[in-house]
């Protein structure tokens, strides 16, 4: 039991754990916000009469099946789905669908806890949830991802709707993936309801900005935060775990804005580019060639590759941990301070741990949460479903400045509360309460269901 944990909701916490054995990262999401929420409860008393935090922390509908599918051995291959549908108090669930090996319940419980409290700081009408399956994308051929993703989708169907359940993407989940899960939710519904899911390609229904949505929101949140401290991304040195869509799209808005990203990472290594990450190689390796980070040296040979090294070492004034959970411990956090980070802008979900949290803390650096920082891509998915309600289509130029707009929103309303509570600039804790809030107080206005 962490010990800053209020001593009226250490038994909360308690049997939170007992109730969900095993499953570390969700005990984890659940008390870094139990963390922040004493002072809420002296404030809103009511919060704790109605049993608010303990019907929060329990999912509304836990969905776990079978997906069988045939690879192009005609071998039979077995995975296990989810979908976690968390807590529909603002809106319909809304989160995306993850296919990496590590997917367990524990990670899409985990997933779908956070999700609540992001959605709800977007100010958008959306409750949260999270889903995936434990199958690997990875060396699989098109038309072995395709007979997965029917499968699943098979089974995901019945469970999902404009009005119930919206998923989209995430690690694993394109736009090849998202097309698959469509095509066969229309083929069985016989429906085109475009809004039942998120992320597709522009020629049906998609969204601009939504590819990009993540890695931008999560530098346009980092920019106000500096603003605060009257510095800006200009002239700085940056990097960026990771080399996915939400890392690409964070350096390409950080280039935009003057900065410079001078590292970034896959599972094997990463690559160090003292005059600066050449964006457009990466892309070309990533999103079209599907290649290893390493291969950027045939285009850099002046670059250097540190297999299984740690980019973390790498000196900086910002950093944007974007690639998974728990990647930036404490000792990387201390040694991020020691080299100088003045910032750090979280791209994926939860991927600093309780000791790093800490140590940026302590240090007084300014620390961005992925529940505020990476909002970006949910609202950007949100801004989707309007416009296929609407059967419209908005520009570019006007999706991403309602998406920069959405991120000035959250990063305002998590400093405001952070001031309020008596910790101004943490925005752990601003993040925590203002999100709480808004969920707390609707369900509150619902009655106990």
């Amino acid at each position: 039991m962490n010990s800053s944990i209020d001593e009226k909701l250490a038994p909360v916490f308690n049997e939170i754990i007992r109730r969900n054995p095993g499953e570390i990262e969700f005990h984890q999401a659940v008390r870094e916000v139990l963390e922040s929420l004493g002072p809420v409860l002296v404030k809103y008393p009511e919060f704790a009469h109605h049993k608010i935090i303990e019907r929060i922390c329990e999912p509304e509908r836990q969905i776990i099946f079978r997906v069988p599918w045939t690879d192009d051995r005609n071998q039979v291959q077995i995975n296990r789905g989810f979908r976690v549908e968390f807590n529909s108090a603002l809106g319909p669930y809304k989160g995306g669908l993850r296919f990496h090996p590590s997917v367990y319940l524990g990670i899409v419980k985990f997933l779908g806890f956070e999700q609540i409290f992001k959605n709800a700081l977007t100010g958008l009408p959306i409750g949260g949830g999270k889903g995936g399956s434990d199958f690997d994308p990875k060396g699989k051929s098109d038309s072995e991802v395709m007979r997965f993703c029917q499968s699943f989708m098979t089974e995901l169907y019945r469970h999902i709707g404009e009005h119930t359940d919206v998923p989209a993407g995430d690690i694993g989940v394109g736009g090849r993936e998202i097309g698959y899960m469509f095509g066969q939710y229309k083929r069985i519904t016989n429906r085109y309801e475009a809004g039942v899911i998120t992320g597709k390609g522009l020629d049906w229904g998609g969204s601009l900005v939504r590819t990009e949505a993540t890695g931008y929101g999560n530098v346009f949140f980092v920019k106000k935060m500096l603003e605060v401290r009257h510095e800006t991304i200009e002239g700085k040195t940056c990097i960026v775990s990771g080399s996915g869509n939400v890392s690409i799209y964070t350096i390409e808005k950080v280039h935009e804005l003057g900065g410079k990203v001078v590292a970034c990472s896959d599972s094997d290594g990463y690559i160090y580019h003292k005059d600066g990450i050449d964006l457009e190689v990466v892309k070309q390796l990533k999103e079209k060639e599907r290649r290893r980070i390493k291969d950027y040296l045939e285009y850099h040979s002046e670059a250097r590759y540190l297999e299984k090294g740690n980019i973390w070492e790498v000196p900086c004034d910002i950093a944007f941990p974007s690639a998974t959970q728990n990647e930036l411990n404490g000792k990387d956090a201390a040694l991020l301070v020691k080299n100088g980070c003045m910032a750090v802008g979280e791209g994926a979900n939860m991927p600093t741990t309780p000791e790093g949290v800490k140590v940026f803390q302590e240090a007084n650096i300014l620390y961005a949460p992925g529940k505020a920082a990476n909002a970006g891509g949910v609202a950007t998915s949100t801004l989707e479903m309007m416009q296929n309600a609407s059967r419209d289509s908005w520009t570019f130029a006007y999706t991403e400045d309602k998406l920069s707009t959405i991120m000035t929103n959250i990063h305002d309303l998590c400093y405001e509360k952070s001031e309020e509570f008596g910790a101004p600039g943490n925005y752990v804790l601003g993040a925590n309460i203002a999100g709480f809030i808004r969920v707390a107080n609707a369900m509150l206005a619902m009655g106990v269901i």
